[in-house]
């Protein structure tokens, strides 16, 4: 099969209307960092305060995506390119899907990110920059995980022998080391309280 064979199939349910029926607007929480900067942790505490609220959500996690869809990548750059293009896919159905789908996700690099966010319309792309410092999270090394990276039993880790570009307009910045998990969930609660993503149910 050509692609210009491949017509995109339009349905009766709608974002719009799967929206509605979620009173929430769609969006992807895009959660970027170093390894052992929270995301996950904060991530997940983010989608429980959704879910008690009454919201409809989803969590993709990095070890949990690779265990799976992407069990056949590896973690070198081209890898790891191909490793969020198909994330960023993946978080843009569930945004038609009505969800507010969160991703925690290293995520290295600025141009891909930029990607997953053109692929969504406009407000439904926040990215929250976890932004803890190195020190805190070789500190924390809840896998051991750079002790290895030091040791050169492992290559390619962000933030030893491969680069992790930060963000530079995050629309959420948040460094684990100064809040606690609660705080840095309430952070992102207030934030798309005051965007008009959540409302109250």
């Amino acid at each position: 099969m050509t692609e210009k064979n491949i017509v995109w199939h339009l349905h009766s349910v709608t974002k719009k209307s799967r929206s509605v029926q979620k009173k929430q607007q769609p969006c992807i929480l895009w959660f970027t960092g170093l390894n052992g900067a929270g995301k996950s942790t904060i991530a997940g505490a983010v989608e429980q305060k959704l879910y008690e609220q009454g919201h409809h959500t989803y969590l993709l996690d990095g070890d949990n995506v690779r265990h799976g869809l992407n069990k056949d990548l590896a973690f070198s750059n081209e890898d790891r390119i191909e490793n969020i293009r198909r994330i960023g896919e993946l978080s843009k159905l569930f945004v038609d899907a009505g969800l507010l789908v969160l991703t925690a996700f290293i995520s290295p690099f600025q141009f891909d990110r930029k990607i997953v966010r053109e692929l969504v319309g406009n407000n439904e792309f926040i990215e929250i920059h976890m932004n803890t410092p190195i020190e805190i999270c070789e500190q924390r090394d809840p896998k051991g995980l750079y002790e290895k990276a030091r040791r050169g039993e492992i290559k390619n880790f962000t933030g030893i022998d491969s680069d992790y570009e930060a963000p530079e307009q995050a629309e959420v910045t948040i460094n684990t080391a100064e809040l606690s998990i609660e705080e840095c969930a309430d952070v992102i609660i207030d934030y798309l309280k005051s965007k008009h993503i959540i409302f109250e149910c």
